[in-house]
C-alpha cells in the first residue's frame, strides 16, 4: 500500500507565545512571511518555560484568521481524552476549524508523568485509545466507550467541531510501535530528529500498519519538524544548535544536533530540504534553534532566501 499524499508543499513555525503581545507580533510575522501554519509544543514540566498549548492557539485564532494551528506534539496521555476532546472541540470552532492536533506519548522527561498520576509504561495504549474517545466523542451524537482507561456510556458532546469527524489527528513519534499506531489511527504523522532515510522507512511501516487495518486513507499528511539554524557555514550553524538543545532538553546534544539538524547557508538548508521532501514530507514545521532574539530573524531569513530556492 501507497500512502496518499499531497504534493502540496506548506511550512509551519514552531514557536512559544508566552504573552499577548508575543501571540501578536508572532502571528503578524507568520502570515506578513506567507507561511501556512502556527505550531506550538507540550509539556506539562519541561527544562524551559512553557506555557499550555491550546490556550496559546486559542489566542492566535484571534490574532490570525488564515493560518493553520497545531500541536506538536500534545501528550494526550497525561490527560483524560474526555476533557481533551471537549478543548480541543471548542478550539476548532473558535478558529473557524483551522486546528490539526498532533499527539504524542512524550517520556523524555518521566516525572512529568509521575506528576500527573500516570504510570509511564501506559503512555502508549492511554494514546491509542485516547485517540478513539476523540473520534467518537467528535461525531455529534450521543456515544458510548468500552476501554480499559476510558469507559463511559451515552455521552453526548455539543457543540461539535467545525472540520467533520474532528480536527485531523496526527500522530509523532519513532518507534515501531508509534509508527504502527499511525498507520491504524491517524490522519498523518509528524516526525522530528529523523533523517531522510529514517523518514522514507518510518512511511513504510505507516503504510504497511494502515493496509493490515484495511484502512481507506483520502489523504495522509506527512509532517516533519525541522531543526535549523542559517548561519555563515556548517560548523558556526553546528555550534549554535547545539548550545540551544543541550539546554532545551538538558542533554549533551552535539551529536543529535550533527546528524539531525539542518545547518549551514540558504542553499545547503534547500538541499536538505529537497532530501527529505523525496522521502515523502509534504508539511514542514520550522523550529529555529538559535537564541530567543534571533528566531525571528532566522524564520524570516528562510522565508526570504530558503524558500524561494524550493519552488
Amino acid at each position: 500500500m501507497d500512502l496518499p499524499l499531497n504534493n502540496e508543499l506548506r511550512f509551519g513555525w514552531a514557536t512559544f507565545m508566552d504573552s499577548l503581545e508575543a501571540v501578536r507580533s508572532t502571528t503578524a510575522l507568520a502570515d506578513d512571511l506567507g507561511l501556512d501554519s502556527l505550531w506550538v509544543g507540550d509539556h506539562i514540566a519541561f527544562s524551559l518555560p512553557m506555557m499550555d498549548p491550546l490556550l496559546q492557539l486559542a489566542q492566535a485564532a484571534v490574532c490570525s484568521e488564515r493560518l493553520m494551528l497545531g500541536t506538536g506534539v500534545y501528550l494526550l496521555p497525561l490527560r483524560h481524552p474526555v476533557t481533551v476532546a471537549k478543548q480541543v472541540a471548542s478550539l476548532d470552532r473558535l478558529s473557524g476549524g483551522r486546528v490539526v492536533f498532533g499527539v504524542g506519548i512524550g517520556g523524555e522527561f518521566p516525572n512529568e508523568y509521575a506528576a500527573c498520576g500516570i504510570p509511564i509504561k501506559e503512555r502508549g495504549a492511554r494514546l491509542s485509545e485516547g485517540i478513539e474517545v476523540l473520534r467518537k466523542l467528535w461525531r455529534g451524537h450521543s456515544v458510548s466507550h468500552q476501554g480499559k482507561f476510558y469507559p463511559f456510556k451515552d455521552v453526548l458532546m455539543l457543540p461539535e467541531p467545525v472540520q467533520p469527524g474532528g480536527p485531523p489527528i496526527w500522530c509523532g513519534g519513532r518507534s515501531t510501535a508509534a509508527l504502527q499506531r499511525a498507520g491504524r489511527l491517524a490522519d498523518g504523522y509528524v516526525s522530528y530528529v529523523v533523517t531522510p532515510d529514517m523518514y522514507r522507512a518510518a512511511l513504510e511501516t505507516i503504510a504497511q500498519a494502515a493496509a493490515q487495518k484495511k484502512r481507506v486513507i483520502d489523504n495522509f499528511a506527512t509532517a516533519h519538524l525541522l531543526f535549523f539554524r542559517i548561519d555563515q557555514d556548517f560548523d558556526s550553524a553546528w555550534k549554535c544548535a547545539t548550545t540551544q538543545l543541550s539546554e532545551r532538553y538538558a542533554s549533551d546534544f552535539s551529536g543529535p544536533a550533527k546528524k539531525y539538524c539542518l545547518l549551514g547557508r540558504p542553499e545547503d538548508i534547500a538541499a536538505q530540504i529537497t532530501q527529505f521532501r523525496a522521502a515523502g514530507v509534504r508539511h514542514f514545521i520550522l523550529d529555529p534553534v538559535s537564541p530567543p532574539q534571533e528566531r525571528r530573524e532566522q524564520i524570516t531569513r528562510f522565508a526570504q532566501q530558503v524558500k524561494p530556492l524550493l519552488a
